[in-house]
């Protein structure tokens, strides 16, 4: 089959490699007919995720078409079409029992922290992911929801991860009703995120970027109020003075490892691999939010250490929620909203790449090259 392989930082190509195989009598083998590139598969391109070995195949959104499934699987049958979650999860462990299935105990033997991802490195497990034509799909039972009639491909992909994540990072910050919510980051995860935030009670949404063109985008998709921080010489001063020098109620970090704003933090972060992530808009969040208020963080960072003002929480008495979004526990409702006609995540896209062209992909994603915010790869094209 063909598959995106990692070949070193910056350093991504098509390559031909076996298919995958029935490893445990609970797996499915899936077609992929969507793909997609995220945000924190960037932080692999750039080698900011430790142990992301010469060859793996990155990718955790995807959808497709089973098939081949295992001799003890019940719920798919091969034809069926599935999305997938990102997660993999056995569904009986003691954090499964209680809806944690990012956090599975029985995925992933190289972490205690969190459980397994697809195409994320062996720091997650080191399963092997979608970008690419076929991918193999662990606990084939529990994971896989086949994709229902009335739903849209491109929106069932999103669903995938991007829109979901963005959605519980909404929960997370337990916004009630009438309060400001203000998000770093105008991706993906963040654009969903602003949006979902008006779905929980959100009385007032602020996004902050650089970016002009995602900021176009926050206020077309997200229907947020807007600011370029690269505009201010303090955005937590603007948070301050936009909040009647409050602060906000609830903040959402959606960039995580790689954020700008702070050069020394970049520099120590993204280019020398001294912290697991810059925490400028972690730190803006604790910063600009009010005191008692809450913080969800959405963005994805590594497991060494990151310069975070924690004493600045600790004294404003701030909630800090976090997680990998347990994507399944979120999708009942998703579905609702999408066929009440409150969401369509799918606007979100704005590029397809063919798989043989995703090297060119990773490139125009991550610098940021015609307005690209969320690229969807199509394996068959």
């Amino acid at each position: 089959m063909k598959a995106m392989v990692y070949r070193g930082p910056y350093k991504v190509r098509v390559e031909e490699k076996p298919d995958p195989r029935i490893e445990h009598p609970n797996d499915a083998i899936v077609r992929v007919e969507l793909a997609a590139i995220c945000g924190s598969d960037l932080h692999l391109y750039h080698g900011m995720m430790p142990d992301t070995r010469i060859g793996h195949t990155f990718g955790h959104e995807f959808i497709g078409r089973v098939e081949e499934v295992g001799s003890s699987v019940q719920t798919l049958k091969v034809g069926d079409r599935v999305m997938v979650p990102f997660n993999i999860f056995c569904g009986t462990c003691f954090f499964c029992s209680r809806g944690l299935y990012s956090n599975c105990h029985n995925v992933n033997a190289n972490a205690t922290a969190v459980g397994g991802i697809y195409g994320y490195s062996h720091t997650t497990g080191g399963y092997d992911g979608g970008q690419a034509e076929l991918v193999r799909v662990p606990f084939a039972d529990v994971g896989p929801t086949i994709i229902p009639e009335w739903m849209d491909d491109d929106d069932a992909l999103m669903l995938t991860d991007a829109f979901t994540t963005g959605y519980f990072g909404a929960q997370l910050g337990d916004i009630a009703e009438g309060d400001t919510v203000v998000v770093f980051g105008a991706g993906p995860v963040g654009l969903a995120a602003a949006r979902s935030s008006w779905l929980m009670g959100a009385g007032r949404v602020i996004v902050i970027d650089h970016l002009d063109y995602r900021l176009e985008k926050a206020r077309e998709f997200a229907f947020a109020e807007t600011h370029n921080f690269t505009h201010h010489q303090d955005v937590v001063v603007l948070l301050k003075k936009l909040t009647g020098y409050l602060g906000a109620d609830v903040a959402i970090d959606a960039v995580g490892a790689e954020a700008d704003g702070n050069l020394v933090q970049h520099i120590t972060s993204a280019k020398l691999k001294l912290q697991g992530g810059s925490p400028v808009a972690l730190n803006w969040a604790i910063d600009g939010v009010r005191k008692g208020g809450n913080i969800s963080v959405m963005g994805a960072y590594g497991p060494l250490f990151s310069a975070v003002k924690f004493g600045d929480a600790l004294n404003k008495g701030l909630t800090l929620r976090m997680n990998q979004a347990p994507v399944k526990r979120q999708w009942p409702r998703l579905f609702e909203h999408i066929q009440a006609g409150y969401i369509k995540p799918s606007e979100m896209i704005t590029h397809r790449i063919p798989l043989d062209h995703i090297a060119e992909g990773y490139h125009m994603f991550s610098s940021k090259l015609d307005d690209c915010i969320k690229p969807v790869i199509v394996p068959a094209a």
